[in-house]
């Protein structure tokens, strides 16, 4: 069980760094900074990656419970609002700890593009990544 676990884990982080990296090539103002070699940027994006997944499972759940009238009155589009958040509070970790990391501009509309363009790459290569006999 705990291999499987891992495995799965491994998965969605890798899933996780490749859409952060596609958001770093379409929307202008978000990019990963540091690292001199491929490795280095790839290593740079994973680490990113772990990162954002662990504030989207500790921190974006009770967040969302609190934002619950929001959803409500904004018929679900909050959560596009608070998935930039959670992009934005990676971004300032890793900015504000280390000198390598995710680096996102002060434009809001950028962080708001990167997050809708995580989710929507995240979801198709999830998609994508699904055994066959579960579609």
């Amino acid at each position: 069980w705990h291999t499987v676990a891992m495995l799965a884990f491994l998965v969605r982080t890798v899933l996780t760094a490749v859409a952060l990296w596609v958001a770093t090539l379409i929307v202008p103002g978000i990019d990963f900074v540091g690292g001199s070699t491929t490795a280095e940027k790839v290593g740079i994006a994973l680490v990113v990656a772990v990162i954002f997944g662990v504030l989207n499972a500790i921190i974006k759940p009770i967040v969302q419970i609190i934002a619950i009238p929001f959803y409500i009155l904004t018929l679900g589009l909050i959560h596009i609002v608070i998935n930039a958040l959670m992009l934005e509070l990676t971004a300032w970790i890793t900015r504000n700890t280390t000198h390598w990391g995710l680096e996102v501009d002060d434009f809001f509309w950028s962080v708001i593009f990167g997050a809708i363009v995580v989710s929507v790459v995240g979801w198709l290569l999830a998609l994508l990544m699904r055994d066959p006999v579960d579609r």
